[in-house]
């Protein structure tokens, strides 16, 4: 029947995963499909992986799904996994299919994928549909190694930056500035051993009561430009990050236009109160927050004296790509539709809208 490319992450969810992936392995070949395995090594390994199978692809007509089908890459972990595959793939007729077993598994959530139900996962990578999803490119300046997480550098099939001393990376799930990439930030560190929302409630808790506020530039497409303390933006590609918390309701991958949920100045008791009604998506409209269609996005750090600066600043103001806090501002994000194929369920929600 179809042959598979998987790409394990046998470190997700704590190890669980690359011990549980030969049993994974074997319900895949019991369906009678063909598995060719990829087990990852270091941090980014995926997207070489995926990109050499992309390019035995389109150079040399090698490793299609079935009957001349483009090759279908299945990302077998967490959101991190999944967003290496989809950067080393996009921009291609390649499919993005996954096999969650990470924390927080959003990108699965978005596609109405299983996250506990392997039959229906399967069910999924089998006869799911596949559909041309966007996503958000963003360019910053790198962040600094962090207790053993390498510190980005340039990949080629990411493009080239405008500005040569940033980077690029594509954002397939969510990018996010402010409390929100600071937590995120500190996950390299702490909690190590707590998986999904519980995770990012126990950082969050710890985290924002000694938070040093940013202050910062923001331009939304033409829009005059505006200043003051940022809490929290984000911009997604569908509702939910974290876990299933629902930042930025109403968002999904083939919408036309992006949009993003941004908050001024919080106090550190509604940012703390805040985690419960982001939970059910209730937040947009308390304290200040508002949620917006974007295309472009640009964010500068500003000096003591207001004026934006065009390098970094301390302390660094984070923004993330995918629940990874690689890059600090200055940055910018732009929202392209078409990106990815990516394999979901038959049903989902937002795909008759």
């Amino acid at each position: 029947m179809g042959l598979f490319h998987c790409i394990v992450n046998p470190a997700s969810r704590d190890y669980q995963c690359g011990k549980q992936w030969p049993k994974i392995r074997a319900a895949i070949e019991q369906r009678g499909h063909e598995v060719k395995e990829y087990i990852t090594q270091h941090v980014g390994h995926a997207s070489h992986l995926s990109n050499d199978i992309r390019t035995n692809w389109e150079e040399n007509g090698i490793g299609g799904e079935a009957e001349g089908k483009p090759p279908v890459v299945v990302a077998v972990g967490g959101d991190g996994v999944a967003h290496e595959v989809a950067s080393g793939i996009r921009g291609s007729t390649l499919v993005l299919a996954q096999i969650p077993f990470g924390s927080g598994n959003d990108y699965c959530i978005t596609h109405n994928i299983s996250r506990k139900n392997l039959d229906q996962v399967l069910d999924v990578l089998e006869s799911g549909v596949n559909r041309h999803c966007g996503a958000w490119r963003l360019e910053g300046y790198a962040c600094n190694e962090e207790k053993g997480y390498p510190a980005p550098s340039q990949n080629s099939w990411d493009g080239a930056p405008k500005n040569e001393n940033k980077i690029v990376r594509w954002v397939f799930l969510e990018s996010d500035a402010g409390i929100t990439s600071a937590i995120s930030r500190a996950k390299l560190r702490r909690a190590k051993w707590l998986k999904g929302p519980k995770k990012y409630t126990y950082l969050g808790v710890t985290t924002i009561p000694v938070w040093p506020r940013r202050k910062v530039r923001m331009q939304i497409d033409d829009e005059k430009p505006w200043d003051g303390d940022i809490t929290m933006f984000t911009a997604t590609t569908g509702e939910t990050f974290g876990g299933g918390y629902k930042v930025n309701p109403g968002m999904f991958p083939i919408r036309e236009k992006g949009m993003i949920v941004f908050a001024a100045r919080l106090s550190r008791l509604a940012m703390l109160q805040l985690m419960g009604p982001v939970k059910k998506g209730k937040h947009v409209g308390k304290w200040g927050i508002y949620q917006k269609d974007a295309m472009n996005i640009q964010l500068w750090p500003l000096s003591k004296d207001g004026s934006k600066s065009e390098i970094p600043l301390e302390p660094p103001t984070f923004i993330q790509a995918d629940g990874e806090p690689l890059l600090q501002l200055p940055a910018s994000l732009e929202w392209h539709t078409k990106q990815l194929f990516v394999r979901g369920a038959p049903t989902i929600s937002w795909a008759s809208e």
